[in-house]
């Protein structure tokens, strides 16, 4: 078992650097379009940023909302045929989007920008990144379990009680993850975030 967890873990993060190597490139290739032209974490963008006062009670919603449609979109797709190419298809995607704007942040503040990104994530993402990071390699994991056609697998394997328990278990704990990081990006990111911004 262990060998295809790390395999898997490999993946993502192999899927991920390209994404991300992708979207430095994207930014850098269009400059004109994102930076001088482009409002993406300017000065405007910044300004409305500091003078917002987001409510955790409002927010939380939406946050838990957008995270566990994200999970279970990402876990009914395991169960698809099309599911790995498209797990493949969204880690690239979720590097490519961060690549582009760490790109953008750095050419428009230097360390400042690496700054604005770390407020952007932290806390929540020392949970989330993990988070998602299992449900990428459980997905994957669900999706071959389904579908693969290796010799060496046990028919009975894919249908047991204790496989669909086991992997129940596991989902349960990753959105019990999700949740708390979620709580952390309604009530306490956006204070991080505002300590931040005090430098710009």
């Amino acid at each position: 078992m262990k060998q295809p967890l790390s395999r898997n873990f490999y993946y993502v993060v192999y899927l991920y650097t390209v994404g991300l190597l992708l979207g430095i490139l994207l930014v850098n290739l269009g400059y004109e379009t994102w930076i001088e032209t482009g409002g993406l974490l300017g000065a405007d963008m910044i300004l409305r940023l500091k003078n917002s006062v987001p409510d955790g009670m409002s927010l939380l919603p939406y946050i838990v909302r957008h995270r566990l449609v994200t999970v279970c979109m990402l876990g009914l797709l395991a169960t698809t045929i099309v599911g790995f190419p498209a797990l493949c298809a969204y880690i690239c995607y979720c590097g490519l989007a961060a690549g582009c704007l760490l790109s953008v942040a750095v050419i428009r503040y230097g360390i400042r920008g690496l700054l604005l990104m770390a407020g952007g994530i932290l806390p929540q993402g020392v949970l989330l990144i993990p988070a998602y990071t299992a449900l990428f390699i459980w997905a994957v994991d669900v999706n071959r379990m389904l579908y693969s056609r290796s010799p060496y697998r046990e028919p009975y394997m894919r249908y047991s009680r204790q496989t669909y328990l086991r992997h129940g278990l596991q989902m349960a704990g990753i959105i019990a993850v999700v949740i708390i990081g979620c709580l952390l990006e309604s009530y306490v990111n956006p204070k991080m975030l505002h300590f931040v911004l005090n430098i710009f």
